[in-house]
């Protein structure tokens, strides 16, 4: 029997509220908590273009962990990298992971203006964005430069929303749906390379493990708190004591994009 079937619902709760959640360095959940990758490989396919890149911007960088493993992978590093951040714990976080990589990390709320020149990057990056600013991105982009992305599909992780607030109808039918990304992105004047998207199995193994995971992912239930959702947890930690873990699928999608332009070469 693990030390966590162990120790007693209180105790569970108690351990998932108290562990640090800025930044987005998930080995916490190590034997807690499991998620499926994407096939791609995200960190190793972006690794692969900073290499032949010449000024990055990484947006929504989080605690800046998926672009220092990325950079620290590239044959050649990019001789300009700029990072933006709006949660200001993660700028903390990111400006002291990637100083040593050279990277400048600008706090900047998610639904900001860029604050950088027309055509200024020849490669702008992200990964899990919460909102796709497509008109910023398409701006900043030099003709021939590419967006070069993993974003969080549409009901994902909803089995556990959905335990906690009930029936999502509309949100699983219309939120971050790659086709609707791909039409607001064809409408900022990018042309789609290649759109992938994954279905993933993820298990929860303790109620520690979940209450965790929504106070470090606070989109999904916003206004998670142990106090206000004690009866969905006990309920939970109940079955996850009967049954071994909760089950639910993650969904991602992965996108390539470039912005073409008279007179200039596209990018691969």
């Amino acid at each position: 029997m693990s030390d966590q079937q162990t120790r007693t619902f209180e105790e569970l709760l108690a351990e998932g509220a108290s562990v640090p959640t800025e930044g987005w360095d998930f080995s916490w959940f190590e034997g807690r908590a499991t998620e499926a990758r994407p096939s791609w490989g995200y960190a190793t396919a972006l690794a692969e273009r900073l290499g032949g890149a010449g000024a990055v911007l990484d947006l929504q960088t989080g605690g800046g962990e998926v672009l220092d493993v990325a950079l620290g992978r590239a044959l050649r590093r990019p001789p300009l990298t700029v990072a933006t951040e709006g949660w200001p714990p993660n700028v903390r976080k990111a400006t002291a992971l990637l100083r040593a990589r050279g990277v400048a990390v600008v706090a900047l709320p998610e639904d900001a203006p860029l604050p950088f020149a027309d055509g200024a990057f020849d490669l702008v990056v992200s990964r899990h964005p919460v909102v796709a600013p497509w008109a910023e991105i398409a701006r900043v982009l030099e003709d021939g430069g590419a967006y070069f992305a993993q974003h969080v599909g549409p009901s994902s992780v909803y089995e556990l929303v959905e335990h906690f607030v009930g029936p999502q109808p509309e949100a699983r039918r219309n939120a971050r749906h790659p086709d609707r990304e791909r039409r607001a992105a064809e409408a900022a004047g990018l042309e789609i390379v290649d759109l992938r998207a994954e279905r993933l199995r993820v298990e929860f193994y303790d109620i520690a493990a979940v209450v965790h995971f929504l106070r470090k992912v606070i989109w999904m239930v916003p206004d998670f708190t142990v106090e206000a959702y004690l009866p969905q947890l006990r309920a939970l930690h109940e079955r996850i004591e009967a049954e071994g873990a909760f089950v639910a699928h993650s969904t991602r999608h992965l996108f390539h994009a470039r912005k073409t332009g008279a007179g200039r070469t596209p990018r691969p």
